[in-house]
């Protein structure tokens, strides 16, 4: 069994949409990145590849590189989870926890836990969303970012 973590953050912004596990919020902030900056799942692609040995979510799309600038965050998943295949492992489970003061969560997570499960082939049973408020801490908690953690796991057929 392998394990891998990741994390994201990304600072809220106007003029851009809020896009959380591939799903899009109506909210009047959107996270500020060079892709979509979906942190879910910026942190899920580090969770696998951790888990993998396969580096960073930045070493395989670099912010620099303008081929990724806009760019949907689930290209990007379902980019990894066809490295985490070509390294012949293959994802047991995936646990996400959203650290966001607003907005609430809670009416998406079952839209998000089905896009993750779907993009990386796995039942839904799989996939884990969760949130938590930062109880007005820090730029979370004052509604300036989002942040999202990941940890996944990973059998090797080898």
């Amino acid at each position: 069994m392998l394990f891998g973590i990741g994390y994201d953050i990304h600072k809220l912004v106007e003029n851009r949409k809020l896009v959380l596990g591939g799903v899009e919020f109506d909210y009047p902030l959107g996270l500020l990145g060079h892709s979509d900056a979906d942190v879910v799942l910026h942190a899920v692609c580090d969770a696998l590849l951790g888990a993998a040995a396969l580096g960073d979510i930045g070493e395989h799309f670099s912010d620099t590189d303008p081929k990724w600038k806009g760019i949907s965050s689930k290209f990007l998943l379902l980019k990894v989870a066809d490295l985490v295949k070509e390294r012949r492992c293959g994802v047991n489970n995936v646990d996400v926890m959203i650290l966001a003061q607003k907005p609430k969560i809670g009416q998406k997570k079952l839209e998000m836990k089905k896009n993750i499960a779907e993009w990386l082939h796995v039942d839904a049973s799989r996939v884990n969303i969760k949130a938590t408020t930062m109880e007005g801490i820090d730029a979370i908690g004052r509604g300036e970012a989002i942040a999202a953690q990941a940890i996944a796991s990973l059998s090797e057929d080898r």
